[in-house]
């Protein structure tokens, strides 16, 4: 059950597992059983927690209340379980190789019960585990891995097989079920795959307790109720083992020993008995999606076309806002101290010219060493000096680089900020405008090229850079450094001393003070992954650090640790900006430092006695995780510690814990000042540093459930599902604050409602650079109250943080905007979505914490992705049950769906330039099916509430209902025939003959030497050929060898095993001529007999066939040692050689007495699988042949090339018989041959400059592909297609339009008319309805450019209802069809309604009825099922016109009247078939057609190259084909899923990826869906991979 559930790996493993259950004697140690397995994970969750501690997870989101209401939930949870089929995985796509790997881990690693807080050591010793909140816990020390078809079976009777009599509320826990061994799943797997049914009011388990009797009832939505007991010890319940529970609470009583194997044969859905574990994987999906959904779907309105979806409606009872509107905020006034400086180019001047020693910065090397300090002096005199080189040295004196103004890129690596506080201020200096980045790494690093579209609309043409990151720049082999993905050209200029010049003695930098000039842009990146430019003016750059100074209460010569980017946000501000201002001593410690050493911060805040220090929650993290090492730690020197995160809510439980650590190594608790800040408003808030003693700010306990509409409800019913806010200090001085609506104009909330925190200050963002429209929308906003007044007359600066402000003026941030999703109109936050999934047990199991959320619009909502990496050693059991708990705590806290939920391997996200994941290059990658994740789970069924309403089937128009003439209820009865051949003048001779075998005695006698049939070999040479009195006497030879071999009576039914050739043509003829009725089997392939030869088998014996005629070749393999493996060979008929054929001719040749008898048998498997013959008369052949040569203009000059297989349909009468009636020579060219030599069949055609063509569509695809980039040098052999008038498709389907279509482009420069490629149209009741394409009389003389007549496009959506609805190419659901070529003539077709049988408008699809004179009489069957046959060959229609007899085709049509008339001044009609109905699938009401679902689904990604889809319990199932590596595999399972929901409105079941060439096709280039079907569900297919959508 573990990676592999394929039939390869499968017998290997089951005798592996088995192995140690066989039933044991009571007296055993039961460990016995465990020593015999392969060693793996420990077992008790102790061990299993140890083991994994090392690993650290991204503590942001930590929170020891979270992760116990996370538990809570899930305990929940038991008590309405889902059961999850496990995806099943080819074993080479999972990652590790080792057996081990596939050994389920033992028992109670950690189970959902587990009591302990965080889980990082397990209390459970050896084989028990803590008895959990869902009932009673068992001993599991005898379990182990069981066989999947016991599990499955298991799980398909209803509920698990377990009572605990201690639990009242019958939920079955892990444990208990667990005892029913069922360790294949290991622990947790068992609570989710052993079947619970949702237990609600309704649905309760009843208990009868008797001593040794124990009852289950079920009554929940079936499988049906089952009752088991126990008494007997071979107890026939599927379950296998019952457990039942002593009253005491003891330990469980093991009853009976499993049952292994497919001993259970189960019943499906459908009543079809199945023994799979694939089908029983299915039943358990159906069964799981049977529970009640928790949204119910509402009414719907569906219009006459438009199926409108549903719209989430407002559900009544729904918190609402009640509070009174809020008031606007004001921070204290920024008190304008006397010698704050007048610009920071002022103050570094003032400080590098009186206190040039002082230290600046401190940068460390990685060893925590100081490698360098930077003082104020040195800061001054090289920002001077690049100031200058900027101005002067670059470009030309008359035409300089830089102007003052223009901006110019700052590269610095993150751990040299002494080179970028240069930089900086040598462009403050210089009046230029630096836009500080991050180094690019590669040329194509994540959002690389969204930051080159930053620096192209900003004009930069400059980036400055230090020395070290210059030299480690990517380069070319030239040296050069090449340009990167998306940037424009930039000159790269390196600003330490050594590479620029000394500026003049005689030069100084123009100092002026603040003003309305940009000093700098801070980039930033959206949601979507663009990167957007925040330019921040002088003014509001020095009004935010004497804000910052003022709220910190900085001073002169403070010392202040930081740990943050120095390049923009709160490490920019404090640690380069403020810090200059008020002449600070920066310690900057670099990333890379922290990497080595966690706690190197908290060290320098020791050695420095440091004031402040500015962190990230992350960083608060990683210092808890390594402070065990450290003794000496003192923080008392603190006064403030900055979190720069404050406003991701989930950071509060990080300052808990470090306050709880550090408390008694001198850190006091009102030192923790978070902050709230966004690029565009600067700092938000901050929390102020307290005096001693003082209250510590209030925190908020808020309900998610109210958050997610929108209000803040402190107390909560559901005390699981609550965020924990701090408060992140309050307004900023000389700022106001408020907050708007997240919807419509930017109106105040109530106090009580979240929205959008909005400040009005000098210090904010002033633009997006280059964007007037975002800009306005975001820093010209002037909100509103109540009464549509504005409140203030400055304008307002949206933050992009989401928050309330709480009493006290307190301002709480409850998340970021760009991380809020919206389902089904509730709010949720990705990074709460992070927090519970993190909070899952076991917490390790995500590789560092690296997890990623966002949200994807897939049918008009949006739908949440989780997509995490996962530690490398974990195995696919441990992968999937985290994956399905994070599903049910995600569902039990927020109350949302998870869509999919993707992992993928450790270290594989797109990572951003500090090591976090890029989020939108994630979304990017999952969307474009690159993500190349090892699981996925998808949940369509349980997320997509808002699917159109089925349809309810209208009655049909009834007799009643007034027929005028032609119209059915307003609307032009559906029909229309070919030409009538009564009114036909034609000479034609054969008409005089009632019979083919009389036309060929004329023509050999008349025409002698007239070649009829010339065959082809693979290198274009002729290889036999025939003329009318060599085919008249070889026929005769066979007549005598019938004779007198088979001494076969006249009626006796003869099968023909030949190639394709001129041998089969000859024995057919020979049977006519002997009275016999001969019947064309295509032989069996040498390289796949076992499974060709049983179809020849089977279509001898259905036909009655009293002898075989083949080549000797092949009678020799049909009794080869081969053949007896896959048939019986002693039955087979007696089999005629006919290579040396008798020198006599027969006496006298046979003459039928009548024209109704039997000329043939036609045997063809359809594509659904089902093999059927029917009875061609002598009178219908003859008609057939004799419509053909009218249609096609055949007469014996002619010359026609026909590469199709000759054994049933159109085919085989092109084959053998249109030649020997209309007399043209056939040019034979077997399909075979064009496997060696592809170009045979068109070189042939141009050889002998051929008008007509006929071929399938295998034949036309296997020209497209093999000879699409050969067309040039074929059109130099000379090959030319000019002369082709018509090249027909012989099919019985929709025309393949794509594939005609590019053939036809293919080949138009080697001289084919676009209108000369068409299709025919046959079927089993009438073998060709349609052939030859229309020449448009209108058309003819505007020669190709006229518009083509035979293609429409249809809604899709109201084709579903049986509507026929045209539009224009290229609308939205369109669908392009193409008509079936033009309606033989004799022949009638109306379109009439499958079910009611009565005739249809023109605008409704319907079934295409058909009167012709070449019908067929019947079907030939063994068992003459005569209801069957009358209703498809003589059905009349229930109102109108009751008198004719039609056949039904089975197929979908429709018929379009139209005022065209063709060359030969007739009225076109067009008849389109839509597909056959017996393929065509029911689902919610609604009619779809296989090939519309592949067609969307191949579209999807360029590595499915073919898709098949079919129904199997009323769940779909999608079955593609991956052209790449098995890695991609599972990157198609959201991919699939998204495009049926999108365009089909369909939910898929199961995706299942398989190799090329499993999807099986018939002769005729169809797909064989349900041999397909009959394959995937008997477990044969090998896929790479299934997906169990939930």
């Amino acid at each position: 059950m573990l990676g592999d559930i394929t039939q390869k790996g499968y017998e290997k493993k089951r005798s592996k597992l088995i192995g140690a259950y066989f039933p044991q004697a009571p007296g055993m140690d039961p460990s016995m059983g465990q020593e015999r397995r392969a060693p793996v994970t420990p077992s008790s969750s102790s061990r299993y927690h140890r083991r994994r501690s090392s690993g650290s997870r991204d503590e942001r989101y930590r929170s020891d209340v979270h992760t116990e209401a996370v538990q809570a939930a899930l305990a929940k949870h038991k008590e309405r379980k889902m059961a999850v089929p496990m995806p099943s995985k080819r074993r080479s796509l999972v990652v590790q190789s080792s057996m081990d790997a596939y050994t389920p881990p033992d028992t109670s690693s950690g189970s959902e019960g587990e009591g302990q807080g965080n889980g990082e050591e397990g209390e459970g010793g050896d084989g028990e585990e803590e008895d959990g909140g869902g009932g009673g816990g068992t001993s599991s020390s005898r379990e182990g891995s069981i066989s999947m078809e016991h599990w499955i079976n298991r799980a398909m009777h209803g509920t698990s097989s377990t009572t605990t009599t201690t639990s009242s509320t019958a939920s079955s826990s892990s444990s208990s079920t667990r005892s029913g061994g069922s360790g294949a799943a290991g622990g947790r797997l068992a609570d989710v795959l052993a079947q619970h049914v949702h237990i609600s009011a309704r649905h309760h388990l009843r208990h009868h307790h008797h001593r040794h009797h124990h009852k289950t009832e079920n009554h929940s939505a079936p499988p049906d109720v089952t009752g088991y007991t126990n008494n007997s010890a071979n107890s026939t319940a599927a379950d296998g083992i019952q457990v039942e529970r002593a009253p005491g609470g003891g330990p469980a009583v093991q009853r009976q020993a499993p049952k292994y194997g497919n001993a259970e044969l189960m019943e499906t859905g459908d009543g079809v008995p199945v023994s799979s574990r694939v089908s029983a994987k299915i039943q358990q999906l159906v069964n799981t999606l049977k529970r009640p959904k928790r949204p119910p779907l509402r009414e719907f309105f569906v219009d006459d076309f438009e199926e409108l979806l549903e719209v989430q409606q407002p559900d009544p009872n729904q918190p609402k806002a009640e509070g009174a509107p809020m008031v606007v905020m004001r921070g204290e006034q920024l008190g304008v101290v006397t010698n704050w400086p007048p610009s920071l180019e002022a103050a570094l001047q003032r400080w590098g010219t009186i206190s040039p020693k002082a230290p600046c910065l401190t940068t460390m090397d990685t060893n925590g060493k100081p490698l360098y300090v930077l003082t104020y002096g040195k800061l001054w005199s090289r920002s001077v000096k690049v100031a200058y080189n900027l101005l002067h040295k670059l470009g030309t004196k008359q035409e300089p680089l830089v102007r003052p103004g223009d901006r110019v890129a700052l590269v610095f690596p993150n751990n040299d900020p002494a080179a970028f506080m240069s930089a900086f201020y040598g462009c403050l200096l210089a009046e230029v405008v630096p836009v500080p980045i991050e180094v690019p790494l590669t040329r194509k690093d994540a959002g690389s090229q969204q930051i080159g579209f930053l620096l192209g609309s900003c004009g930069v043409t400059v980036a400055l850079t230090s020395d070290a990151c210059h030299k480690g720049l990517p380069k070319s082999p030239t040296g050069e450094i090449p340009q990167f993905k998306g940037w424009p050209k930039v000159l790269w200029f390196v600003g330490e001393s050594k590479h620029v010049s000394k500026p003049p003695r005689d030069w100084f930098p123009h100092i002026k003070d603040a003003n309305q000039d940009t000093a700098y842009i801070e980039y930033k990146t959206c949601k979507d992954g663009s990167v957007l430019g925040v330019t921040v003016m002088r003014i509001a750059m020095l009004t935010h650090c004497q804000a910052l100074t003022q709220s910190c209460s900085y001073t002169e010569a403070e010392t202040i640790v930081n740990v943050l980017d120095f390049k923009k946000d709160v490490g920019l501000w404090h640690a380069v900006l403020t810090s200059v201002m008020n002449m600070m001593h920066v310690i900057s410690i670099p990333y890379a430092l922290m990497k080595v050493n966690p706690l190197s911060w908290i060290q320098k805040v020791c050695q420095y006695k440091a004031k402040v220090a500015c962190v990230k929650s992350r960083d608060m993290h990683w210092a808890l995780v390594a402070h065990r090492d450290q003794r000496d730690v003192n923080l008392s020197s603190l006064r403030m510690l900055v979190v720069a995160d404050g406003s991701n809510p989930w950071s509060i439980s990080s300052c808990d814990a470090f306050l709880n650590v550090f408390q008694t190594k001198g850190l006091k608790p009102e030192v923790i000042c978070p902050c709230a800040s966004s690029p565009e408003a600067l700092t938000v808030a901050i929390r102020r540093p307290l005096e001693e003693g003082s209250t510590p700010p209030g925190r908020g306990v808020l309900s998610m459930q109210g958050l997610s509409h929108g209000v803040i409800r402190v107390d909560s019913e559901e005390k699981l599902s609550v965020l924990t806010l701090q408060d992140v200090g309050s307004v900023m001085p000389g700022a106001m604050m408020c907050v708007v609506r997240l919807e419509g104009v930017p109106q105040l909330c109530k106090t009580d409602e979240i929205g959008e925190l909005c400040v009005c200050t000098v210090a904010t963002g002033t633009s997006y650079y280059g964007l007037a429209g975002m800009t306005k929308n975001t820093f010209e906003v002037f909100p509103m109250s109540n009464n549509g007044a504005p409140v203030s007359e400055f304008p307002f600066t949206r933050t992009g943080l989401l928050g309330f402000i709480g009493p006290g003026g307190l301002i709480f941030a409850a998340g970021k905007m760009d991380g809020l999703m919206v389902v089904a109109g509730r709010r949720h936050n990705a990074d709460d979505i992070v927090a519970t999934a993190l909070a899952v047990e076991p917490m390790k199991f995500v590789y560092r914490g690296r997890i990623a959320v966002f949200s994807i619009t897939v049918l008009h909502d949006e739908r949440i992705v989780v997509v995490a990496e996962q530690r490398p050693d974990s195995t696919e059991e441990d992968s999937f049950q985290w994956m399905s708990r994070v599903l049910q705590a995600i569902d039990g806290i927020h109350q949302v769906g998870v869509y999919c939920l993707a992992l993928v391997p450790s270290n594989t996200l797109p990572k951003t330039p500090l090591g976090g994941i890029h989020l939108s290059e994630t979304k990017q990658l999952f969307l474009e099916g690159a993500l190349h994740p090892c699981n996925v789970l998808m949940c369509p069924h349980t997320c997509v509430i808002n699917l159109p309403k089925p349809r309810q089937k209208q009655p049909e128009i009834g007799p009643a209902s007034v027929m005028v003439g032609n119209l059915v209820s307003g609307k032009r009865i559906a029909q229309a025939s070919g030409r009538d051949l009564g009114q036909i003048e034609d000479n034609d001779q054969a008409r005089k003959f009632l019979f083919l075998s009389e036309v060929l005695q004329w023509r050999a006698q008349t025409t002698p030497d007239h070649v009829l049939y010339t065959l082809l070999n693979s290198r274009g040479t002729i290889a036999s050929s025939l003329t009318c009195v060599q085919l008249h006497k070889r026929a005769e030879k066979i007549a005598a060898m019938l004779a007198e071999r088979g001494h076969l009576q006249d009626g006796d039914h003869v099968a023909l095993v030949y190639p394709p050739g001129i041998d089969l043509v000859v024995a057919f003829y020979g049977c006519l001529y002997a009275g016999c009725v001969p019947i064309t089997v295509r032989p069996p392939h040498l390289q796949n007999i076992s499974t060709t030869l049983p179809t020849v088998k089977m279509i001898v014996e259905v036909s009655r066939s009293v002898c075989m005629m083949t080549t000797q070749l092949i009678s020799k393999l049909l009794r080869s040692k081969e053949a007896s493996a896959a048939v019986d060979v002693r039955t087979w008929p007696p089999v005629l050689d006919t290579d040396d054929l008798p020198k006599k001719k027969p006496p006298l040749l046979y003459k039928p007495s009548n024209p109704d008898t039997l000329a043939y048998l036609d045997f063809s498997v359809s594509t659904t699988g089902m093999l059927a013959g029917v009875k061609m008369s002598h009178t219908a052949t003859s008609a057939f042949c004799r419509s053909i040569k009218l249609q096609c203009e055949l007469y014996p000059s002619r010359e026609v090339a026909i590469c199709l297989d000759p054994y049933c349909g159109l085919g085989f009468v092109l084959w053998c018989l249109c030649s020997v009636y209309s007399g043209h020579q056939s040019i034979l060219i077997p399909p075979s041959e064009l496997e060696v030599n592809p170009a045979l069949w068109l070189s042939a055609v141009s050889q002998y400059k051929v008008r007509d063509t006929f071929c399938s569509y295998s034949v036309m695809e296997l020209c497209t592909k093999g000879l699409g980039l050969q067309t040039d040098s074929l059109k130099s052999r000379g090959l030319d297609l000019s002369r082709v008038r018509t090249c027909v498709v012989v099919a019985e389907e929709r025309p393949r339009i794509a594939l005609t279509q590019s053939f036809s482009k293919l080949f138009k420069d080697l001289g084919l008319h676009p209108r000369a490629v068409s299709t025919s149209f046959g079927c089993r009741v009438n073998l060709a309805i349609c052939l030859q394409p229309h020449r448009l009389g209108k058309l003819a003389d505007q020669g190709t450019s006229g518009p083509d007549p035979t293609t429409v496009f249809v809604d899709m959506r109201a084709l579903r209802h049986d509507r026929v609805r045209l539009v224009e190419r290229g609308s939205p659901h369109s669908l392009p069809l193409m008509e079936s070529g033009k309606i033989l003539p004799g022949v009638r077709i109306i379109i009439a309604n499958p079910e009611t049988k009565g005739p249809m408008g023109e605008s409704h699809l319907g079934e295409i009825w058909v009167h012709s004179g070449h019908n067929a009489s019947g079907y030939f069957t063994v068992y003459g099922d005569e209801a069957l046959q009358s209703d498809h060959f003589n059905s009349r229609l229930s109102f109108g016109d009751t008198q004719t007899i039609w056949a039904r085709t089975g197929y979908l049509g429709f018929l379009r009247r139209t005022e065209l008339t063709d060359a030969s001044g007739e009225r076109h009609d067009a008849l389109y078939v839509v597909g056959a109905l017996e393929e065509a699938m029911e689902l919610r009401g609604m009619r779809y057609h296989p090939i519309d679902i592949e067609t969307s689904v191949i579209r999807t990604h360029k590595s499915i190259t073919e898709c098949a889809v079919f129904t199997w319990t009323n769940l779909l199932v999608v079955v593609v084909e991956l052209d790449g590596s098995e890695q991609e595999a599972l990157d198609l399972v959201p991919l699939v899923t998204n495009v049926v929901l999108e365009e089909h409105y369909l939910i898929v079941g199961v995706v299942v990826v398989v190799d090329i060439g499993v999807i099986p096709i018939n002769s005729r280039g169809e797909k064989q869906r349900m041999h397909l079907r009959d394959g995937f569900l008997a477990d044969q297919l090998d896929p790479i991979y299934v997906a169990y959508n939930m």
